[in-house]
Formats: C-alpha cells, sequence, structure tokens
C-alpha cells in the first residue's frame, strides 16, 4: 500500500491481503514495510494486529519492499501476505549471545526431526545467521531454512523485526510450518567467466595462491582474455563464486556460493574475499550480469512450472537481494512481475535483502545476489 500513514497503510493492507483468502481464516501474516516506517514500526504493527486480529505474524522494515507483480523501491510502501490451511505455526525469536569461546543462539531450539520450513528474517548487525545455517547443516541435516536479513537500517539498533505484535531491534524472528509444502527456490544474480581454480593457499577469508599462482595473476589473465563487455562488468562488481558441491563433475551458474572481493594486495596478489576459504576449496571469478540473472530465474520458474503440472501456485514470499531491483535489471519490477508472468498473478510479498536465506543441493546457505522464492503451492484437486 502506498501510504506513510500507519494506520491508513495497515488497513488497506489488511483488506486486501484478506479479500486473496476467499474467507478463510488467516493461519499466518509476513508483514514487510519500507524504510519510511522505520520511526513508526510500533504503530504500524499495532494497527496490523488490531485489523488481522491474533495470528501468528513475522516481518521487517526494508529498503524496499515487493508486492503482487510490483516492486516498490523508493516509495513508502507496506506488503501484508496472509496465509490459511498451513498446519500449525510457531512463530519465535532468537538471539546471539557472545561469550569468550565466541558466541551461541539462544531463544529457540530447532527440532531434531526437521520438518517443513523455517521462514527467519535477521539483523544483519547481531544475527550471524551464516554461523547458524552451518550449524542447522551439521548438527540438523534436513532443516529447510528461507528468509532475508532486515535491510531497513545502516547501523547497529535501527533493524525493525516485527513478531506478533512486538517491534525487535535486534536478533531474528521465524516462522516454523512443520506441516506446510513449500518449494524453495534459489535463482542466482552472477555468472562465472573463466576457468574454475582450486585453492591452493590461503588464511581465513584471503586467498593467497589459486592453482599455484596468486588471485591478482589469475584476475589479470582472464581480464585480458574476456570481451570487453565482460571486462566492464568486472570492473564494476567482481565477485568470487565457492563451489557448493566439490563432487559434482562440472559447475554451472548457480553451482556457487557467491561472495564479494573485499580487498586485494597488489604486492603478494592475494585477495581478501566475504568468506572464509580452505585449502582445496574451487573457486571461480563471477561478473553481476543483468541478463544471465533473468534467464536463471527464468530457468528456475519454468522448472517449477512443471514441478506444479496443472496444480496451481497459491502464493510465495520473495526474497530479492537489494543489489538486484533496478540497481540491476534495466526495468522496475523484474523479479516479482517475472513471477506473475511465469506463475500467474498470486499473492506475492518480499523484500529487498541484505543478504538472502536459501537452500542449495539439500544445504542451508546465506547468499549475495540472488532472488529466494518461498513458494506455497495450491491444494490439489
Amino acid at each position: 500500500m502506498l501510504t506513510a500513514d500507519a494506520r491508513e497503510a495497515a488497513r488497506r493492507a489488511v483488506d486486501e491481503a484478506r479479500a486473496s483468502l476467499g474467507g478463510l481464516p488467516p493461519a499466518l501474516a509476513v508483514l514487510f514495510a519500507s524504510a519510511h516506517f522505520f520511526g513508526s514500526a510500533e504503530d504500524l504493527a499495532a494497527a496490523v494486529a488490531e485489523q488481522a486480529g491474533p495470528v501468528p505474524l513475522i516481518g521487517c522494515v526494508a529498503e524496499a519492499v515487493a508486492g503482487g507483480p510490483r516492486e516498490v523501491e523508493s516509495e513508502p510502501a507496506v506488503s501484508l501476505w496472509l496465509a490459511a490451511g498451513l498446519g500449525p505455526v510457531e512463530t519465535y525469536a532468537m538471539e546471539f549471545v557472545r561469550t569468550s569461546s565466541g558466541g551461541t543462539f539462544g531463544g529457540y531450539r530447532f527440532d531434531a526431526e526437521p520438518g517443513g520450513v523455517h521462514l527467519m528474517l535477521c539483523d544483519p548487525f547481531t544475527f550471524p545467521a551464516g554461523d547458524l545455517l552451518a550449524h542447522l547443516n551439521e548438527h540438523v541435516p534436513g532443516t529447510v531454512v528461507m528468509g532475508g536479513m532486515a535491510s531497513g537500517g545502516l547501523r547497529l539498533n535501527q533493524s525493525r523485526l516485527f513478531l506478533d505484535g512486538r517491534v525487535l531491534a535486534e536478533g531474528a524472528v521465524g516462522a516454523h510450518l512443520p506441516q506446510a509444502e513449500v518449494h524453495p527456490l534459489v535463482a542466482q544474480g552472477c555468472r562465472p567467466v573463466g576457468d574454475p581454480y582450486t585453492t591452493t593457499r590461503a588464511e581465513g577469508n584471503v586467498i593467497f595462491e589459486l592453482g599455484g599462482r596468486p588471485p591478482v595473476v589469475r584476475l589479470q589473465e582472464l581480464a585480458a582474455a574476456l570481451s570487453s563487455r565482460d571486462r566492464e562488468l568486472l570492473v564494476q562488481g567482481l565477485q568470487v563464486g565457492v563451489v557448493i558441491d566439490e563432487y559434482r563433475a562440472e559447475s554451472r551458474q548457480g553451482d556457487f556460493l557467491i561472495r564479494s572481493v573485499v580487498g586485494a594486495d597488489p604486492e603478494s596478489g592475494a585477495i581478501a574475499v566475504g568468506e572464509e576459504i580452505a585449502v582445496g576449496q574451487t573457486v571461480q571469478f563471477h561478473v553481476r550480469d543483468a541478463e544471465s540473472a533473468d534467464e536463471d530465474l527464468q530457468r528456475t520458474l519454468a522448472r517449477e512450472a512443471a514441478v506444479l503440472g496443472g496444480r496451481r501456485a497459491a502464493g510465495a514470499l520473495l526474497f530479492t537481494c537489494n543489489g538486484r531491483g533496478s540497481r540491476l535489471f534495466p526495468g522496475p519490477d523484474h523479479d516479482a512481475g517475472l513471477i506473475a508472468k511465469m506463475l500467474g498473478k498470486i499473492p506475492v510479498a518480499g523484500f529487498f535483502c541484505a543478504g538472502e536465506l536459501g537452500p542449495v543441493g539439500g544445504q542451508n546457505f546465506l547468499h549475495a545476489f540472488t532472488a529466494s522464492i518461498a513458494l506455497f503451492p495450491g491444494a490439489i484437486g
């Protein structure tokens, strides 16, 4: 709803979301509000709770939001998604407490027998979501986590997370849907260029050698071999893709965990990336590319349409990177519009994330430049 008035935005959003349920009682509410509502987050949450009634709710304030086929990147906007027939819904808050040995997660314990899906929205300044996902991958395999990092604030204590009738400034909020059928879809926004290399020397997040040579040298060789268009993309935003499945014979777009190159040392030829890299891991340089990002999302949605067969999608939650939208694509509404085009005009809510959560190859990851979509199929028959 395009209004900066919290109560009016809540009223319109609830009315529209309720209409999509056809009279069924809502089992879950997901609320996203643009950064214009940072100062009125409490008023908005209270107004939505008053209008929608006692329904479990999670959400956050974000840089920009999506609703239906639209992505609203600069105007005040609220997007509310209501779902029915999900089975039991458990909402929760989590926190990360630093300790002398590193830290511990508290507030919620994940079931030893995973089922359904967890929707999670996290504060990027106080909640290391990547560490939680790595822990779940190792100790609670089979757990599925979808969601994103809140993008509504630029500093500590500027995030706003919604949990039922409350507003939190740190940690994470989640909803466990143990019986709901959810199809996780993850589409990349970068494509590989050049050749993959085995990391032969690294320490922490610094890579000193790729295939026995400094990464900067490898990068210079790559740049010399690329087309002028790809060289320009390389300059605009160099990324490194870390192969997710080392046992796959050949990696393609979508088989990498994308991380930014955050620094380089011309003397040693080393580069620093936004992830710890181990010796033996395979990496490949990537570029952000609107054309291949569009193609990958189209492929992802086409595969999902084939999986659904003649079954209609009931709705979806879209967690798209804040580096996508009009910052990447030539026109507005790209990701939300493509969902509507390929899966029908279903109820969709989403936001532009500072990192997206979604599974690839049975493992949960914190992504960059992706569109991570939690798709809810309609009833059979």
